[in-house]
């Protein structure tokens, strides 16, 4: 059972954002027949699925069809950058919606006030149906104090770092992290990584990855419309990159050129 596994519905997005990597692979959005294989093949592996990876998910035009599919069988978390807000329509059926407040940008012809009021509308109809929010925030990005101020305004609170807002309602700061790119200038041969014990990865041409931070599936390690999971959890591929984690070790050189969990653990000490 893996703690969750991430769906990616679509790679495609309706931003350009400085801190975000461009996939260089097709556009799609999943089809309805290609979302059912992945929800039967995934059956026992995980209770939540989570539409994210690359692109935006409320992008997907049955984007509130695949909810209620996904939530018979599993619990459904999306991660969205909040401008398309409104297209969830009054959907019951969503565990977790984790909105990146970092995403704001005035290039996008919104003003601030337009961008928060209308995920504040959205916040209210899905607080009464249960769902959990997640605020997210890059630390130190340009917009920081006036969003902050916004929210200390409408939800009667002084902020100082992660805060609880309301019931079911959060706010979560965290700082920009290095893409794993085999271009970049981080490098390091001993390290873990959560990828392929809690959690692993399905981009929308069904290519299994370990993780979500491989946009462009470098490290694919079968596809789902082709392959059963089983055979790629025990594949040889998957088991040496799992075993080499468990004992410290970076066997892929993607990985090689990834931060994301050594700043955890080097934050912790």
């Amino acid at each position: 059972m893996f703690k969750k596994i991430y769906v990616e519905i679509t790679n495609n997005c309706n931003l350009s954002c400085s801190f975000c990597v461009k996939n260089n692979r097709i556009k799609e959005f999943i089809t309805i027949d290609k979302f059912n294989i992945i929800l039967k093949k995934l059956k026992g592996y995980t209770n939540y699925l989570y539409f994210h990876l690359m692109g935006e998910a409320l992008l997907h035009p049955n984007i509130n069809e695949l909810i209620d599919m996904a939530s018979k069988s599993y619990k459904v978390n999306i991660t969205t950058n909040g401008y398309l807000i409104n297209k969830i329509k009054d959907n019951k059926n969503i565990n977790q919606l984790n909105i990146s407040l970092h995403s704001f940008n005035t290039l996008y012809n919104k003003t601030l006030d337009e961008y928060l009021n209308n995920i504040f509308e959205s916040i209210d109809m899905l607080l009464k149906n249960n769902t959990i929010i997640s605020l997210r925030m890059w630390t130190n990005n340009s917009n920081e104090f006036d969003i902050l101020n916004r929210l200390e305004k409408r939800y009667n609170i002084k902020i100082n770092g992660n805060t609880k807002l309301d019931n079911n309602l959060y706010l979560e700061f965290d700082d920009e992290f290095i893409w794993p790119d085999i271009n970049n200038s981080y490098y390091n041969e001993e390290g873990s990584c959560q990828g392929l014990r809690t959690h692993i990865g399905i981009l929308v041409d069904g290519s299994v990855v370990p993780c979500c931070l491989d946009y462009n599936g470098l490290l694919s390690l079968g596809n789902i419309y082709k392959d059963d999971l089983k055979d790629i959890l025990n594949s040889f591929k998957y088991q040496n990159m799992l075993n080499s984690f468990l004992i410290n070790k970076k066997v892929e050189e993607l990985c090689k050129h990834c931060n994301f969990y050594d700043r955890i653990i080097n934050r912790k000490k």
